[in-house]
């Protein structure tokens, strides 16, 4: 490799053939304004972020994480920790993300521009 770029961990990718399917809720902020109650002639529903809950059905995980237990976290490569939702049944893994990663690609990339 001569691209100059300093490994900081090597990715593990899931086998199609043998991933299970699960559902994976992205949580975001919440408002789009950090206090919806600043302005007494705004609705604070009015700053509600319609992007703060983004649902994704079609993801393949792990063969291991059909045990996953409520409770415990599990790194996602590039996307964050997630742990696994109540809902979840034998038929349909359900997980939250509740800690996204950094995006330190994005800024190096914006840094040579």
């Amino acid at each position: 490799d001569t691209s100059g770029v300093k490994a900081k961990g090597t990715l593990h990718w899931v086998s199609s053939a043998h991933a299970i399917p699960a559902q994976v809720r992205l949580y975001d902020r919440l408002f789009s304004v950090e206090d919806p109650l600043a302005d007494p002639e705004v609705d604070f529903k009015e700053y509600i972020n319609p992007d703060s809950l983004q649902v994704n059905s079609k993801v393949l995980c792990e063969p291991a994480l059909k045990d996953a237990k409520l409770g415990e976290s599990y790194q996602f490569m590039r996307k964050g920790y997630f742990c696994l939702d109540k809902d979840s049944s034998d038929g349909q893994l359900i997980f939250n993300r509740t800690v996204g990663l950094r995006d330190s690609w994005a800024k190096k990339v914006s840094k040579k521009k």
